[in-house]
């Protein structure tokens, strides 16, 4: 068996975490390829080495000193050095991202340092072979990964490596410079070498036991999601789940590689398993629940608007010309509503209004706004009776309002909006009539 396995920032923030990392590693012979973030806080009061390296190259690209900085970054590995008794030394590559960052080499090559030093690390105390990310994950001249030059170059790099480190979050430009993925990037980097490598498993190890049926900070102690699809996990990823980069499904999802999610302190805990495609029940009718607040509905009504031909496209030209992307899009007969963020659609409002009516001549448009959108979502609803209805009681027991819902044609989740001030009452509703009322 071949394991890639990914550790996030807390899970390297110190020595005493490399510790832990190591004998999660050196405990599976079959874990052959690793992938290190940067190192993250180690408590509530430290800093994340990335927002250092933000932090001091903004300083150099004023042409201030940056060297007070610079000198808690060198801490933070130097301290991990002595911590783990390891005879390697950056000195000179401290001094080479020093002398870049007053040459303003780029705001990518200096966030990407966290994770290379990281890299050489961690690649040191296990005595695996270090790769650098930059030499085996491509970007286009547009800054899109390429997907094709990198798998072919990466799968021949690592072919004859029987054990290797690549550091998370980077690649290259194709005139060589240094080009990141959005933050959170090295779960995208770990799913990029599981497939390069054709893995068996993609281990991502973080400081949870994987995803939660709920967000824990609306639901105290919320109950585990033990197996979840690729297409469950998307859903919920969009509406705020936030546990693995979303972007990171998309590689090992085209060769049917399963990713688990594991939590480094406690790594007697079996997380959560992403697949493909299962025959197993959830334990609950219910995946798992997320949302997100800050929406707005404009509602257009016009009589007998379903025997319009190109209704619905004016409508949604008005928004395009506007640059303005729509999330949701319930109809009725006469009534059209289109669901937007509230925060780009807000100075444009009155723009989009005056080309709607210009465009389709509509009886009214009523705008609402403060808005929450909650995804409900389980491949078990699709064979259970009666989903939606006990979703309308529990909310109507909580007293909630259900301003709109929009259900998926695969039946894999149903979309319920409400007023921001009622979005946690909702989730917790929700949770007890699917979760709580099961146990």
């Amino acid at each position: 068996m071949k394991k890639v396995v990914k550790f996030g920032g807390s899970s390297l923030a110190g020595a005493k975490q490399f510790e832990k990392a190591g004998e999660i590693i050196c405990s599976d012979k079959d874990r052959r390829y690793v992938i290190p973030s940067a190192p993250g806080k180690r408590d509530d009061k430290d800093n994340k080495v990335t927002d250092l390296l933000y932090k001091a190259y903004a300083l150099a690209e004023e042409d201030k000193d940056f060297s007070e900085v610079f000198s808690e970054i060198e801490e933070r590995y130097n301290s991990i050095i002595m911590g783990l008794g390891l005879e390697i030394r950056l000195d000179k590559e401290f001094s080479e991202i020093k002398e870049n960052f007053k040459n303003k080499k780029g705001r990518d090559y200096a966030a990407s340092r966290g994770e290379y030093l990281n890299g050489m690390l961690l690649a040191d105390y296990l005595k695996f072979t270090f790769v650098d990310a930059a030499e085996v994950i491509f970007f286009t001249e547009e800054g899109v990964f390429d997907s094709q030059k990198t798998y072919k170059v990466m799968h021949d790099r690592l072919e004859n490596i029987e054990y290797a480190v690549v550091p998370g979050f980077y690649g290259s430009n194709p005139d060589g410079s240094i080009r990141t993925f959005s933050r959170g990037g090295s779960d995208v980097t770990g799913s990029i070498v599981a497939r390069s490598v054709k893995a068996d498993v993609y281990e991502n190890w973080t400081d949870v036991s994987g995803f939660f049926v709920a967000d824990p900070r609306i639901i105290v102690d919320p109950e585990n999601i033990e197996m979840i699809t690729y297409t469950e996990l998307r859903e919920l990823a969009y509406m705020g789940a936030s546990v693995l980069h979303e972007d990171a499904i998309f590689p090992v999802r085209r060769e049917g590689i399963p990713i688990n999610i594991r939590n480094t302190n406690k790594p007697e805990d079996k997380g959560s398993w992403i697949v493909q495609s299962t025959g197993q029940k959830s334990r609950f009718t219910i995946t798992g629940i997320a949302g997100k607040k800050g929406f707005c509905s404009v509602n257009i009504e016009k009589d007998k608007m379903n025997s319009e031909v190109g209704f619905g496209r004016k409508v949604l030209q008005a928004f395009e010309d506007n640059e303005i992307s729509f999330e949701h899009m319930p109809s009725g007969i006469d009534t059209m509503t289109i669901i937007v963020h509230q925060d780009e659609f807000i100075e444009k409002e009155q723009s989009v209004v005056s080309e709607i009516n210009r465009l389709t001549h509509p009886d009214s448009i009523d705008i609402e706004a403060d808005l929450a959108l909650i995804a409900v979502v389980g491949r078990g609803m699709k064979s259970s009776k009666g989903t939606s209805g006990r979703i309308f009681s529990a909310l109507a027991h909580a007293n909630v309002n259900v301003k709109m819902i929009d259900q998926g044609s695969s039946e894999l989740n149903i979309i319920i909006g409400v007023k921001n001030e009622d979005f946690e009452n909702a989730i917790r509703a929700i949770y007890n009539i699917f979760v709580v009322a099961q146990l």
